[in-house]
């Protein structure tokens, strides 16, 4: 698989979330990348505009315990949460239609980082031409928070639940 192999800005990140039917036993990359290659292109958005992303992965599972009559705390493992996972977009009422739509479903999704630039038909089964990495995680799209400006874009803040594990890095080999 062609991962990103270079230092550099991931300008050409993505979310997309996939919509349609997702089997109940789906739980590797390979599972999750083939629902991004559906025919029905319908079933796939690419959140619009975004901003800035959270971090993506399973967070570390160290708890720190303070412990009477020492200076600093222990560390021990206990059970990671789940990360937050708040999006920022350039708010246009317009484009976030679709996204306010799927507010409480379960879906798939898709976070890309490349460092050139990915078209959405490329989520859509044709060849991706450009190294990129992809990370993949079942949830819920639960609340999109507008954020008015005065001095700037006005934006808003997608929450997003995870649901699942987070599967990757993967990637469908560049061409």
């Amino acid at each position: 698989m062609a991962h990103l192999t270079t230092i550099g800005a991931g300008i050409y990140t993505y979310l997309d979330i996939f919509s349609g039917t997702i089997p109940a036993d789906t739980d590797t990359a390979a599972e999750f990348a083939a629902l991004f290659q559906t025919v029905n292109s319908g079933d796939i958005q690419r959140m619009p505009s975004v901003r800035e992303f959270p971090s993506v992965g399973t967070p570390s599972n160290i708890v720190n315990v303070p412990v009477y009559g020492q200076a600093t705390s222990s560390q021990i493992q206990g059970q990671s949460d789940a990360p937050s996972l708040d999006v920022t977009v350039n708010y246009v009422p317009e484009d976030m239609l679709a996204i306010e739509a799927l507010k409480g479903t379960q879906v798939a999704f898709r976070v890309m980082m490349s460092n050139g630039n990915l078209a959405l038909a490329d989520s859509l089964g044709a060849t991706i031409a450009s190294e990129n990495t992809e990370f993949y995680f079942l949830g819920k799209i639960e609340a999109v928070l507008v954020n008015p400006q005065l001095t700037d874009a006005t934006t808003a803040t997608v929450t997003l639940s995870a649901q699942s594990d987070f599967y990757g890095p993967a990637t469908v080999a560049a061409a």
